[in-house]
């Protein structure tokens, strides 16, 4: 196990390069507009587990997103992608009004959310898997703040159409001055006038999102429902990293999942989750023969399914939080001897199987995480948690520290 010190150091080390390489608002040239209330991890990453927070929070967002999760020092290639491809096709780089006026089917059309991602687990296994989710509910949602936003476009055309005209004068009074020594201050004031005129997008941008982390601030923790379905296959892999066989057990399976949460006054948001996995599960075993002793491996296969239900509560704003939550997680064939009994019967009466030698995956009831996140930049947010597994007797059988990294592509 990784020791915290050097989960730390490797995340601050990503946060540094990326918070350098996108950490930059839009230039003055594009259409900034505010998209997002939070930063949240990719759905396949949320179906794999290997979030610090496993019931996350809406994953409504308006770009190209990356997402890194380790938990090792050594930066392995554990990588999500996400998009909303309708956003991009229908709405993206087009005015505002169009998706402000859209019905309510289009918008959540727009969004309609896809990632795909790979990590490498604890055995060395290449998890690879992709993920659909999209909104159902959403209180708050900053594109739709018409109000806040109203009056920057004729603002910023009227300053324009003033400095534009101001400069024009000055140009004209400087070719027509007979006065050398007014001069120097004409010039002056065409330098000023066109910095002004080179800033004025930026300034227009800089007043949009002033405004919209005043929204944020307020809407952090607005109410949502989201609804997902996903695919995760999980391979083993050698030294060079091929893959080499599939895995059946929990870690390969569609995942369909119900994932919501409601403010509570300012700075809490109470969120939960309802997944369900199904899979095939291999079960190993042995087989005796009652007359000779002799003893031969088997194996079989048995259709299962994984419930997860989720308790999350979280405190703070909008730039860092604090969480704990808890999950519980239940097979619908609770022991191997019972889908071995479902699936599988032997070819004889001479045969009987070896109880002692059932076994397939072990999964934990019970998980608590606690954690944080800390929003960098209004593109860059780090997640952190702790995870501690129990069994069902309550004894804890792991304490894992986790950390993933989310920055939008813009």
């Amino acid at each position: 196990m990784m020791s915290i010190p050097k989960i730390i150091t490797s995340a601050l080390l990503i946060v540094t390069v990326v918070s350098g390489a996108y950490g930059q608002d839009e230039g003055a040239a594009g259409r900034v507009t505010p998209k997002e209330l939070t930063i949240p991890a990719s759905p396949v990453f949320d179906l794999m587990g290997v979030t610090p927070s496993q019931v996350t929070r809406t994953s409504d967002i308006k770009d190209f997103k990356v997402d890194w999760s380790f938990k090792s020092w050594k930066l392995s290639p554990n990588l999500a992608i996400q998009s909303q491809p309708f956003w991009e096709i229908l709405y993206n780089r087009k005015s505002l009004e169009k998706y402000q006026r859209a019905s309510g089917f289009m918008r959540r059309l727009a969004s309609v959310d896809l990632s795909i991602g790979t990590v490498q687990n604890e055995e060395n296994d290449r998890r690879i898997g992709g993920a659909i989710k999209f909104n159902l509910i959403k209180k708050s949602d900053p594109l739709l703040a018409k109000e806040l936003y109203a009056d920057i476009p004729e603002k910023y055309d009227t300053e324009k159409k003033e400095l534009e005209g101001r400069l024009k004068e000055l140009e004209r009074k400087l070719d027509t001055t007979q006065q050398i020594l007014d001069k120097p201050a004409i010039r002056k004031a065409i330098k000023e006038t066109e910095e002004q005129l080179f800033t004025i997008g930026s300034r227009r941008n800089e007043e949009i999102n002033a405004r919209a982390t005043i929204f944020v601030l307020e809407n952090w923790n607005a109410s949502w429902l989201d609804v997902a379905i996903g695919k995760v296959n999980t391979y083993a892999s050698d030294s060079a990293g091929s893959l080499t066989k599939l895995r059946l057990n929990r870690n390969t399976a569609w995942g369909f999942w119900l994932n919501g949460g409601m403010g509570i006054g300012k700075y809490m948001l109470a969120s939960a989750l309802v997944r369900t996995s199904v899979y095939e599960e291999q079960v190993d075993f042995l087989l005796r023969d009652v007359v000779t002793g002799e003893e031969t491996n088997e194996q079989a296969v048995a259709d299962n399914e994984l419930w997860s239900l989720g308790l999350n509560l979280r405190y703070g704003s909008s730039l860092y939080s604090f969480f704990a939550e808890f999950l519980y997680e239940r097979r619908g064939l609770k022991t191997a001897i019972e889908a071995l009994n479902e699936h599988f019967k032997v070819a004889n009466d001479n045969q009987e199987i070896v109880g002692s030698s059932v076994h397939w995956t072990t999964v934990h009831p019970y998980t608590i995480n606690f954690g944080g996140d800390w929003r960098v930049s209004r593109n860059l947010i780090l997640n952190y948690g702790m995870r501690c597994l129990f069994d069902k007797r309550w004894k804890m059988q792991t304490f894992t520290p986790v950390v993933s990294i989310s920055c939008m592509m813009r």
